[in-house]
């Protein structure tokens, strides 16, 4: 099976919270957990970053990099990666996703992660609601997405 997407979770990113949870079964996603010394080879996967170039349908040979973190942990993972990375950002899309954070704001285009990997996958060519199924924000992130006009 070809891998679409890899993801990389923070170790303090709790899974009970993490939006992805409940994919942890699709073969076709790959899961690490960055703990202390982890390295990835990153080299040619796209990497969705919210200050890149777009990303469009001819990237899709390449597998999805998912930095699964908060936005302030987020150099940690980044410290992570070897190799060079395909940098590309998503049209803006309303998150569903209910934020928290007292200490950061986190960046208009931020989304939860399942979020992220649905509108890239989307975008690729591979549109997959079923990623959405576990995610209790399903239904409005998809009229975010509709009325965003994608």
């Amino acid at each position: 099976m070809t891998t679409l997407a890899v993801v990389i979770r923070h170790p303090r990113e709790r899974v009970s919270k993490c939006s992805l949870r409940h994919l942890h079964d699709r073969p076709e996603i790959d899961f690490h957990k960055a703990v202390k010394g982890f390295r990835f080879d990153a080299s040619n996967h796209l990497e969705l970053a919210v200050d890149a170039p777009p990303l469009t349908v001819e990237d899709r040979s390449h597998p999805i990099l998912i930095l699964d973190s908060t936005w302030r942990l987020l150099p940690e993972l980044e410290a992570c990666l070897e190799g060079t990375t395909r940098r590309r950002s998503l049209p803006l899309v309303a998150t569903a996703y209910p934020r928290v954070s007292r200490v950061f704001d986190d960046p208009p285009g931020g989304l939860a992660s399942v979020e992220a990997l649905y509108l890239a996958l989307k975008i690729l060519g591979t549109d997959d609601p079923s990623l959405l199924d576990g995610y209790h924000w399903k239904e409005t992130f998809l009229s975010n997405v509709a009325d965003a006009g994608l």
